[in-house]
């Protein structure tokens, strides 16, 4: 290792490491040549005799990804100057290595990727990028990443811009404006590691942030048009709420405790069903409040150009499923005509030569090791390296022996007391040795031998959380291990618990540790001999196996096994006494110990053993030591290979000449051809023949399946074979000659073995024998393999007692075979082919895929800058009745997330084309993150349960359901009405289904006097206006307590008798008929917090004949968000005053509220507090009671601003039907936890008292987020029996009291007293939530029939409310694919799909509904789900318009049926739901018809042609992960948008994305367009608890909600 007049053998040991990381680095591709060169030169600058230019770098780099031979650009990972030695250390103990590796190097597969991605290069594929956050992902620690080089960056970017003329530009395969389309993705691409680029560095525009543009400009570098979508959506205008976002949208800061209401426009009329989608849009013009801002195109425009993807169908979609009403059956896809179908004929098995008789065979292996430890004692067995790969000690065969003999005395005699023995012949020990130490291994191994007991060979365990740890403690548990040997130095290395035990590993079955150094163990006594048997079926050892799920399995091998093996291999290899060995391969299993620690032992070869840490040191090591050693064997793998390859510059004088056989342990892997053949390129000039490389073919159930014979001298080599990938997919082989870029070319793994029969049989299902130009699954009938799994006779007799049967399935003998698992074929001259593992198979849609293709393909797209070789892990995830394949790679840490997508969506591209087949996952993860193998491997099944569990971490994701998800169920054709709804009715009745109707009792009138002067009620007949209500009750019972107002603490601030209310109207009523401009018939906005100077407000208006609008006062801390709606529903309602209190009028007159409202156009503002005691000249009386009452404002949950006309007999009849459900009268008393502004909720507060007489004690729900006990308290300690409250309040208490049972109970806190609690809300009921409520606080008396619902809507305060009098409310599972397709089909608890649903209340007295189709107005039966249609004295009078749209009120209010019954009016409620008889008995005796309301009809997504509802999706969603709180769903162009806040870590952001994806996908039927990650409290909630998912919509829309993440999936 000379340089340029440098001894490097003479240089300092720091100087020494340093350059064999450079060695290692520029081998495994993480450095370019130039780079090294330069790091080199840096390192040597002071050694050298004299400064000499570089000489420019060779021509041929085996490491340029290109056709180009320029080297690929790729900023090295190390600073070997400035990195600390502790950081070189961490980063060779995760160096990549083992199963997935340089072994994928092909240059012909990579020239077939850059010719599969040259034909997309026309094609501009348009994929939006992913918009993160800056802050998203903070990488994990930068001690155990890679740490950015520094002093070579500038360097190799200026390669790259050299380099990059022949490769391709990032333009050609993406649209251009898509690097611009988002301000936040181009800013934030920030570096992996979570530190900024140095600012003081001049860097490209993209690269720094940019002030964000305004949003109507176009995105910074975009060249392409906005398409028309896009520019139809900028000219509308969202209401940005003076400019500072829309109305009532919450900040970030605000809490989810302040809840507002948001409209999303200032529409006030109500929408008929059919246009309120697009009319939300065609009112651009209404809905400019204040300074319009046109909608951001930028999420727009990246979902059009998503849109624009998925018009490009990839190729013809597999036949779809067939829907059926009742379930979908799925079916096979329909095979393609022209499907490759094997045509040879059936295969014959194939016999190895006979094994051959020697005479002096030993009658055990055993027996062997004794002969040569007598009579060739100084004989060399073994010899083991240090860390710099110079000898460190050798062990003869007679020390080998004698330590072997002292070892199994030892464990037979000296481990327990005297009396007892601690092993037995035939009991399992684990052995627990370094790969550094394969001395102590021998004697432990052959130690164990001798005592007959059966050696476990197992990895050292490094922590409790090492991948696989707790699988591996299965396997010793299956094998029953109860001791582990081991050395003392490693001993000393494991894990300890603070008293210095060995920690109990994970899964692990508790270990007695003994050391096995010569210095512990005792010397036999001279009669003492071991026992050595002659070979016989007993188990000799256990070899350990992973399968494809991970799970650790021990592979039983026999004596004879073991025997005929090692005679097998020596025949197959034509061993020889006294020959060399060179061995790289873990000693523990597989070639290595086969090999290594068996064969050579049986043949008496001196071993070489080249440890892991060693090759990563000087990956040269072991062609060093076969020119020493003049070795005549060496067995390796393909990345050694390779490795030895890339280091070979510095030799010149290495020779393999005497090498006769080079084994090539995965020589079966299809990628090994080429590192062979590049071997044989680079070493055949130090005489390295052709004819020495021999692959072979293994597994741990059969040993060794196949191995190439060593050749001739001259004889020709074995041909190869070019198999076509589509072939291969379908199990076929077929000689590929058109596309060459879809080509697989795989090298034979020479013959069967010496006395084995072979033969190919069907991988899945039967074993039925392949035809010979089928791929299938090799199973071995042989004395030499595995016998069962150990302690698993289930699994074993699937493995190891296999017969093979024929076409017609008669079995073809009786002797079992084995399967190896491995796929291949027999070539001509019976040569065997593998093509890939079981373990490693994908099968997609009926087509298979080999994992390691799959990586050797992504490896091909250049990724030198953007992944780490030999970190990538491919599996297949089962989602919606399909595998999906997902592939995850660790990311350099310098990768910017432009590379990142660019490398990401090439890689798509390579597989689609090479492999026709789609990719669902592609993820990126911080390097050192994947859970690894003890050899530096992937662990695959580790990494698939982190993928599943949402633990993975990535820092990029790219999720592609819409090009491979190609089985979905047929979209839902509707069928044109040609049916009219009077069929349909006469269908219903002829099959025998009733009418969905349903209605409450009769709402009588009491004639008696009597009976109205007992119950203390005023006479209905006379009085039909709650003002003469409370007069009534003024005069003849003035000192009843109608209200009390409870503070946080539960102390009683406020309280009003019939007479003080009274007084405090009659005071109101003055105030307002001494101000000029105020005129009977006015509307009047009161503007208070919850209280009874809302209730005296209210009256005060009616005494004065004004029309009271009760509206929510703008939050103190929050005016920018909450004012501008204050002010919408002022402006709209055409105030003429506003009453309200002394502290609201200074915020309204306040300057910050000038910032968000015009405050000088305020109507007149009356103080209410301290009004002089004045009486109006007289109480305003209606002149009939069809004039309006009051008007009752609110936001529905689709954003839409509604007020409706509520009149007095209105008012009256649902007072009386609630009174009458409720059994309300003077005695009783009522505790109210709600808003007292709209709905039902305003009812209970301000009128349910005035007219029923009852007491109410009013708790504002804004006291709870301050005393959270304040509810349950009060209704303990007053005894209520009744009690009304919202969602929001439910929650609260479920969250935040759920745990404190025992303390509420310490407090005396009890509800045995409670009745009925019943829950105001105009939705679906939640069951979830009051089903949790109810059951946390069983614990102190709430009884579990007490918690109901109850239902209005807009055209109807009230429709159902859960009274005293009905029977319990009923809970049924109905089928949710049938709901889809509205129809309403009862199943069982615990259905699969089934969906529960409460009833929502006992429909009130005076009540009728009706279910409806929407679009024919016919009436439908029980078994559909329709419409609500209700008809009542209380219903609304319709909608509070400034220009009266008579059509929408005749349309929702007046409406008739089609058929049936046309003469009755009814209202149209805009929900959806149905009616169902009961078993229940109701109070006139008749069965009960019970209503469930299913959702709005309004917010139902239509997709697929299917109706779904927006709770059911963001159920599953919130079920998906732990840390995903709230979620809410909408569509945005036929694209289905899930908004999910995050509530755990930032780094959980993207594990989210494909968890979303799939449940949405399994559960639901759909594929997820876009997955929108946010902070909690960004999805805007109104008063009652409900979504205001169109809200959410125009936000993400304009690009307000500042997400964390924002995934587009493909």
């Amino acid at each position: 290792m000379a340089e340029r007049g440098v001894d490097v053998s003479a240089l300092p040991q720091e100087v020494r490491e340093q350059l064999a990381e450079l060695d290692l680095e520029l081998s495994e591709g993480d450095i370019t040549q130039k780079g090294y060169e330069k790091k080199r030169a840096k390192v040597l600058a002071s050694y050298l005799v004299q400064t000499q230019t570089l000489a420019p770098p060779p021509a041929y780099d085996a490491q340029s990804p290109g056709p180009s031979s320029a080297p690929a650009p790729e900023p090295g990972p190390s600073n070997s100057s400035s990195s600390s030695s502790c950081h070189r250390r961490t980063r060779r103990s995760h160096r990549s290595g083992g199963t997935r590796d340089e072994r994928y190097r092909s240059d012909i597969h990579t020239e077939a990727v850059q010719a599969a991605l040259a034909k997309h290069k026309e094609e501009k594929m348009a994929l939006p990028m992913p918009t993160k956050r800056r802050s998203t992902y903070v990488q994990s620690p930068v001690d155990n990443c890679t740490p950015p080089d520094s002093s070579s960056s500038s360097d190799d970017e200026a390669v790259s811009s050299e380099s990059a003329g022949p490769q391709q530009s990032p333009d050609t395969w993406i649209n251009s404006s898509l690097h611009g389309s988002s301000t936040s993705s181009s800013a934030s691409s920030t570096l992996s590691h979570g530190e900024s680029r140095p600012t003081q560095a001049p860097q490209p525009q993209s690269q720094q942030a940019p002030p964000p543009p305004a949003p109507s400009a176009q995105p910074p570098h975009s060249h392409s048009q906005p398409s028309a979508l896009a520019e139809a959506f900028a000219q509308t205008r969202i209401d940005p709420g003076g400019g500072v976002g829309p109305p009532d949208v919450p900040s970030q800061a605000q809490a989810r405790g302040s809840r507002v209401d948001l409209p999303a426009n200032a529409v006030v009329r109500g929408m008929s069903r059919g246009q309120s989608r697009s009319s939300m849009m065609e009112t651009a013009d209404v809905r400019r409040v204040g300074r319009g801002v046109p909608v951001s195109s930028r999420v727009s425009t990246k979902i059009q150009q998503l849109l624009n993807t998925l018009k490009r169908p990839k190729r013809p979609p597999l036949s779809e499923f067939f829907m059926d009403d009742q379930e979908e059956i799925v079916e096979v896809p329909q095979v393609d005509p022209n499907t490759p179908r094997p045509e040879g004929r059936q295969i014959i098995p194939v016999k190895g030569e006979p094994l051959g008789v020697v005479s002096n065979w030993p009658p055990a292996l055993q027996a062997a090791l004794a002969r040569w430890g007598a009579t060739q004692g100084k004989s060399p067995a073994l010899t083991a390296l240090d860390i710099t790969g110079k000898p460190l000690y050798t062990l003869t065969y007679g020390k080998l022996w004698s330590r072997s003999v002292k070892l199994a005395y030892t464990l037979l005699n000296k481990l327990g007391t005297r009396n007892e023995q601690i092993l037995k012949p035939g009991d399992r020990v684990a052995l627990v040795y370094p790969n550094s130490d394969p001395g102590m291994f021998w004697v432990a191994f052959y130690g164990c031998l001798l005592a007959e007991v059966i050696p476990v060979p197992i990895e050292v365990p490094l922590s409790r959380k090492d991948a696989g740890s707790s699988q591996v403690g299965f396997l010793l548990g299956s094998c029953g291990v109860g001791l582990a040997l081991t050395s003392e130095i490693c001993l000393k290395g494991l894990p300890k618990i603070p008293t210095g035990e060995i920690l109990q590993f994970k899964g692990w079955p508790r270990l007695k540790w003994v050391v096995t150094d010569t210095k512990y163990l005792t010397k036999p006594s001279k009669d003492w001999q071991p026992h050595i048997p002659t070979a016989n079926t007993d188990t000799a050892y256990i070899e350990y196996k992973a399968s494809k799920e991970g799970t650790v399995m021990g592979v039983a091998v026999s004596k004879v096994a073991l025997l005929t093996h090692c005679q097998a291999l020596t025949q197959a290899c034509n061993y020889c006494e006294g020959e060399t060995l060179v061995n790289v391969l873990d000693f523990k299993k597989d070639m290595g110990l086969w090999h290594g620690v068996l064969t050579s032992v049986m043949n008496r070869i001196h071993t070489i053993s080249v440890p892991y840490a060693v090759m990563k040191a000087c990956p040269l090591s072991w062609v060093q030591r076969v020119h020493i050693h003049k070795a005549r064997l060496a067995l390796v793998k393909c990345r050694d290979l390779h490795w030895a390859m890339m280091a070979n510059r510095d030799q010149r004088e290495t020779s393999l000449a005497s090498l006769r056989m080079l084994i090539v342990a995965d020589g079966a892997n299809p990628w090994s051809v080429s590192s062979c053949d590049a071997f044989l390129n680079v070493f055949q000039a130090h005489g390295l023949k052709p004819e020495v490389i021999c692959p072979c073919a293994t597994s741990p159930e059969a040993m060794t399946v196949a191995i190439r014979r060593p050749g001739v001298p001259g004889a020709p080599l074995p041909a190869r074979a070019v198999l076509s990938m589509t072939g291969l997919s379908h199990g076929v082989i077929r000689v590929n000659t058109e596309d060459k870029n879809s080509a697989l070319t795989v090298q034979d793994v020479g013959h069967v073995m010496p006395g084995a029969l072979m033969c190919i049989v069907k991988p899945d299902g039967p074993p039925m024998l392949c035809k010979t130009d089928e791929i299938g699954e090799i199973v071995v009938n042989s004395r030499a393999g595995g016998n069962m799994y150990y302690g698993l006779p289930g699994v074993t007799k699937n493995t190891f007692e296999v017969i093979p049967v024929n076409a017609s399935g008669a079995p073809i003998g009786e002797i079992p075979f084995v399967r190896s698992g491995l796929l291949g074929f027999v070539g001509p001259g019976s040569l065997i082919f593998v093509v890939g593992k079981n373990e490693g198979l994908l099968m997609v849609s009926g087509r298979r895929h080999n994992a390691d293709d799959l990586v050797a393909t992504a490896l091909a797209v250049e990724p030198v800058k953007t992944v780490y070789r030999g970190r990538i892990a491919v599996f297949s995830v089962t989602v919606f009745y399909d595998e999906r394949i997902v592939i995850v790679a660790e990311q350099r840490p310098d990768a910017s997330e432009e590379d990142s997508f660019q490398w990401m969506s090439r890689v798509l591209q390579a597989i689609d084309s090479i492999h026709q087949v789609g990719l669902y996952c592609l993820a990126l993860v911080p390097a050192n993150t994947l859970p690894k193998t003890p050899l530096g491997g992937i662990h695959i099944s580790d990494t698939k349960q982190l993928f599943l569990e949402g633990a993975l971490h990535p820092c990029n994701i790219l999720m592609c359901p819409h090009t491979c998800v190609t089985n979905m169920p047929k979209p839902r054709q509707k069928q044109p009405v040609g049916v009219g709804p009077a069929s349909i009715m006469l269908g219903n009745l002829v099959a025998g289904k009733r009418i969905a109707q349903a209605a409450g009792r009769d709402l009588g009138l009491i004639e008696d006097q009597d009976l109205i002067r007992k119950l203390c009620m005023w006479p209905t007949m006379m009085h039909q206006f709650l003002t003469e209500a409370l007069q009534w009750r003024a005069q003849t019972d003035p000192d009843h307590t109608l209200y009390v107002l409870l503070n946080a603490k539960g102390v009683a601030v406020c309280t009003a008798t019939c007479v003080q209310l009274h007084k405090r109207a009659e005071k109101i009523a003055a105030a307002l008929m001494e101000r000029s401009g105020i005129n009977i018939g006015e509307n009047v906005v009161l503007l208070y917090p919850p209280g009874i100077d809302l209730i005296a407000a209210f009256y005060g208006c009616l005494y004065a004949g004004c029309i009271p609008v009760t509206v929510r006062p703008p939050h103190p801390q929050n005016l920018s968000a909450t004012l501008p709606t204050v002010r919408m529903i002022i402006d709209v309602s055409k105030a003429a005053c506003i009453l309200t209190t002394q502290v609201l009028m200074k915020i309204l007159r306040s300057k910050e509220a000038a910032a968000s409202v015009n405050i000088k156009t305020w109507p007149i503002i009356i103080d209410t507090d301290d009004l002089p005691r004045k009486r109006p000249p007289t109480i305003y009386k209606p002149p009939n009671a069809e004039m309006i009452a009051y008007l009752d404002f609110s936001v529905s949950t689709t954003g839409m601003l509604t007020g409706v006309k509520i009149s007095h007999v209105a008012v009256s009849a649902l007072c009386r039907s609630i009174k009458l459900q409720c059994e309300l009268y003077s005695s009783r008393q009522i505790a109210i936890c709600l808003d007292p502004y709209c709905g039902l909720g305003f009812v209970l507060w301000c009128l349910a008292s005035v007219y029923s007489g009852h007491q109410s004690i009013l708790i504002p729900p804004l006291e709870l987020e301050s005393s959270l006990t304040l509810w349950l308290g009060t209704l303990s300690q007053y005894r209520i029996r009744d009690t009304f409250c919202s969602y929001s309040v439910m929650e609260l208490c479920t969250k935040g009291l759920g745990g404190q049972t025992e303390l509420l109970k310490a407090r005396g806190v009890n509800l045995a007293c409670v009745r009925s609690c019943v829950v105001i809300a105009e939705e679906r009921p939640r069951l979830a939530l009051t089903h949790s409520f109810s059951k946390l606080f069983k614990d102190i008396g709430l009884s579990m029939r007490a918690v109901s619902t109850a239902f209005g809507s807009r055209v109807n305060l009230a429709i159902c409310l859960q009274g005293t009098t009905g029977p319990d409310s009923s809970t049924v599972y109905v089928d949710m694919k049938s709901l889809r397709h509205d129809r309403v089909r009862l199943v069982e608890r615990g259905a699969p799909q089934s969906l529960p649903l409460m009833e929502s209340g006992t429909i009130l007295p005076g009540v009728r509904v009706i279910i409806v189709n929407p679009e024919t107005r016919g009436p439908l039966g029980d078994s559909h789900l329709g419409e609500i249609w209700v008809n009542s004295p209380h219903n609304a009078t319709g909608y509070y318009t400034i220009y009266g749209e008579e059509n929408l009120q005749a349309d929702h209010f007046n409406t008739k049926l089609s058929f049936g019954d046309p003469q009755t009016l009814w209202a149209r409620t805009g929900y959806l739901g149905f009616v169902k008889r009961t078993e229940l008995t109701d109070s006139s005796g008749d069965r009960h018809d019970a209503l469930f309301v299913v959702g709005s009809l309004d917010e139902t997504l239509e997709l697929r042609g299917l109706r779904y509802h927006p709770i059911d999706i963001e159920t599953s969603v919130s079920r998906a992960h732990r840390s995903i709180g709230e979620s809410a769903v909408f569509t945005w162009t036929n694209l289905l948008v899930v908004v999910a806040e995050l509530c755990g870590s930032e780094q959980d952001a993207l594990d989210l994305v494909p968890l979303v994806t799939n449940v949405v996908l399994e559960e639901h039927h759909l594929i997820v367009g876009v997955v929108v990650i946010v902070d909690p409290g960004v999805i805007p909630i109104n008063s009652r608890g409900e979504k205001q998912r169109m809200h959410l919509r125009d936000s993400f829309l304009a690009d307000q909600l500042d997400p964390i993440y924002v995934a587009y999936n493909m």
